[in-house]
């Protein structure tokens, strides 16, 4: 195994060990707890969303990240009003930025809304919910890592992620598929007729997940740069950490919202 295959595993494990502990005291508490994190979180994507589309105006980063922070927490204490502040959100950073204005409503829009999609799994289908969803991003993600080197392979999207194998692809859908069935059968005793659909629904969120990674590769390719920031050691950015999350809790957030219509 030679050292540029594997260099950053030591720095990644650690900062993933930093997160884990974090994140999971904030599941575990919920409430305000969780919502504080799920803010921050949002913040400070939107903060290297604009430094990658607007680079080196970084003051405007901070007033723009602490704006979407203010919006998110406004969108959580008035949920029926969340797609109405996300409007507002939007028109005024596409504004603001001036540039990619496509690109600044897309993904401000695609965060905000994952974000939301997170908070409100947790609040109202409770932990094991919310674990789940995010076990299955982990899993999906610590599959792919290892098969993907391991195995290496034709590339998935080679214009857009270079990095990603169909090994490491197929891996994470794997792995999402056990998490999933030890979830639903060993914990919620799901009726064996059922847990063909709800695996899945797991590897649907899998997919998701590897979809918000390979949006954001997207991004940074059409931005020229490598990381979305060098905020955690071993990831590149809180971006690069939770782009996988913001997939998979997006797909959440517009399931949330279709069920929530009487068609």
């Amino acid at each position: 195994m030679s050292d540029g295959k594997w260099g950053d595993l030591g720095p990644r494990a650690a900062s993933a060990v930093v997160m884990l502990v974090v994140g999971a005291a904030a599941i575990w508490a919920g409430g305000l707890v969780f919502a504080a994190l799920a803010v921050a979180i949002v913040a400070l994507m939107i903060w290297e969303l604009v430094r990658m589309i607007r680079p080196g105006h970084d003051s405007a980063a901070v007033q723009e990240a602490a704006l979407a922070a203010a919006a998110f927490a406004l969108a959580l204490w008035f949920p029926g009003f969340s797609l109405l502040i996300l409007g507002g959100l939007v028109i005024v950073l596409m504004g603001r930025t001036g540039r990619h204005m496509a690109l600044v409503g897309l993904y401000t829009a695609g965060i905000f809304l994952a974000g939301l999609g997170l908070v409100w799994l947790r609040l109202d289908h409770g932990l094991l919910a919310a674990l789940w969803l995010i076990l299955v991003v982990v899993a999906t993600d610590v599959a792919g890592y290892f098969a993907g080197r391991i195995l290496g392979g034709p590339k998935f999207w080679p214009r857009v992620s270079p990095k990603k194998t169909w090994a490491g692809t197929v891996a994470g859908w794997i792995a999402a598929a056990l998490v999933t069935l030890y979830f639903a059968y060993g914990l919620y005793e799901t009726p064996p007729l059922a847990l063909p659909l709800t695996v899945l629904a797991g590897v649907g969120l899998s997919f998701a997940s590897q979809m918000g990674d390979v949006a954001e590769s997207a991004l940074k390719r059409k931005m020229g740069v490598k990381d979305s920031s060098t905020l955690i050691p071993g990831h590149g950015g809180v971006m690069d950490r939770f782009d996988a999350m913001m997939g998979a809790s997006l797909l959440v957030s517009v399931i949330t919202g279709l069920s929530a219509i009487n068609f």
